[in-house]
């Protein structure tokens, strides 16, 4: 007999499915996304593929293999936000007018952060323009490294109201903020973080009064790679050639040949070697962004306080001894893909639907925000007497379902009694179509008559 299947991706307690420790508090999980398409056919190769590359910078914890279809709408994914634990909704789409929007959307209450998609280049394109290409499969097992610039601007001089309200700043930092986990300096290992997301806000110019209530920002994606300082070219050669030699062979012709050498010295100081060694200063130097101090990697033994005390007191208290675990290296970043420039247009309360709180190109004065104000007092009064209509008839079906099942119930109970004294008159009949008691009182006048003849 077969063994019957055993699901092993999808229940839960599996290695791709939901655990059974997830928490039910969506403060204490970490965000997710999902990147959508809306309208799936009608946007184009190339945003298509912009939403791709979004994904790809957006992993882990977002939906990569989304697949979209067009007969989905808004509601549909905000409907399976919640279920699936997604914190945050970013829609794509294609006006009429032929501009692509982007939604940054807050579930399950917003709000919602409307941008224009002014200019972008999708990752194969940032590819194609590099010289060395990286990238790897490790890169996206963590979230990257945020960083914003100029979110918020700095005051207006001579008492002039800002073009761009000090909320609306502090609430883009708050949205953008959330979008990954946060991490903590202390107990964050270094070796986690391998991208940084670069947020940077473009200033208004004072010379352009048509741009001075724009908020626009620019969007990148790099991947961080660190090296060693203070080496030369052949030495790192000599490291690298360490790391290939378990490698297979068609990387293996990077690693240096020394076999018409006699000596490693020949090697590091020939200049006439393969590869030079310190006879130009310009050879230890390496393109970097910027040089930082961290400690070396390397197991260490523990030692107790007496073998603290005494390891110090060999070594001295000096600055050399306190810096001997501590190595230069140097940062530099590769970007990614994709870019993008983003114009925020509006703001909104609710997701993709509310009271408007910001808007680029409509101005309103303090009558026309108070009667907007009414004007959404009475759809929340509505939407909360709908609701409580809902409710009411939620339970009087309820109550009358109840009603109906007791009474079914009584009926039913009736209606077995009578089954049971139906039964017991049939018993009796059965027994009277025997004929027992006729029978009887044939025998006796039998008798009688034979007696009297």
């Amino acid at each position: 007999m077969a063994r019957p299947r055993k699901k092993k991706r999808t229940h839960v307690g599996a290695r791709n499915g939901p655990s059974n420790g997830v928490s039910a508090n969506p403060a204490s999980r970490d965000p997710k996304t999902m990147v959508i398409r809306i309208g799936a056919g009608e946007i184009g190769p190339s945003i298509s593929q912009l939403v791709k590359d979004v994904r790809t910078m957006m992993e882990p914890g977002t939906a990569s293999r989304l697949k979209e279809r067009r007969s989905n709408r808004l509601r549909d994914y905000t409907a399976m936000a919640g279920p699936l634990g997604v914190s945050h909704l970013l829609l794509f789409s294609r006006s009429e007018a032929g501009n692509t929007n982007l939604r940054l959307a807050l579930t399950p209450r917003g709000p919602t952060l409307n941008f224009r998609v002014e200019q972008y280049s999708l990752a194969n394109d940032v590819r194609k323009a590099q010289k060395h290409l990286h990238g790897g499969p490790k890169d996206f097992l963590t979230a990257p490294l945020l960083v914003i610039n100029n979110f918020t601007s700095p005051a207006p001089t001579h008492g002039a109201q800002p073009e761009i309200p000090k909320h609306l700043e502090s609430l883009t930092t708050t949205v953008f903020q959330s979008l990954f986990p946060p991490i903590s300096p202390q107990a964050t290992p270094l070796s986690s973080i391998r991208r940084v997301l670069l947020l940077n806000r473009e200033m208004p110019k004072p010379s352009l009064s048509t741009d001075g209530g724009a908020y626009i920002l620019n969007l990148r994606h790099y991947a961080i790679t660190t090296k060693r300082t203070g080496l030369s070219r052949s030495v790192r050669r000599l490291n690298t050639a360490e790391k290939l030699i378990k490698t297979p062979s068609k990387h293996k012709r990077d690693m240096p040949n020394l076999s018409n050498l006699n000596d490693i010295a020949d090697y590091l100081l020939d200049p006439s070697a393969a590869a030079p060694g310190f006879t130009s200063a310009s050879e230890s130097e390496i393109e970097t962004d910027a040089e930082i101090e961290v400690l070396e990697v390397g197991a260490k033994k523990v030692l107790n306080k007496q073998q603290m005390a005494a390891k110090r007191a060999k070594d001295g208290k000096g600055a050399q001894s306190e810096r001997a675990g501590v190595e230069k290296r140097a940062v530099k970043l590769i970007e990614l893909g994709p870019r993008m420039k983003l114009r925020m247009t509006k703001v909104e309360e609710g997701v993709c639907g509310g009271k408007v709180m910001w808007h680029e190109y409509l101005n309103k004065t303090s009558e026309e925000v108070k009667q907007m104000e009414k004007v959404w007092d009475c759809r929340r009064r509505e939407k909360e007497e709908r609701r409580r209509i809902q409710k009411d008839n939620v339970e009087r079906k309820r109550k009358e379902n109840k009603r109906s099942q007791s009474n079914t119930k009584a009926s039913s109970e009736e209606g077995k009694k009578e089954e049971d004294l139906d039964m017991d008159d049939e018993a009796e009949e059965f027994w009277d179509s025997e004929g027992l008691e006729d029978n009887g009182m044939m025998g006796v006048d039998q008798e009688n008559a034979v007696a009297v003849g």
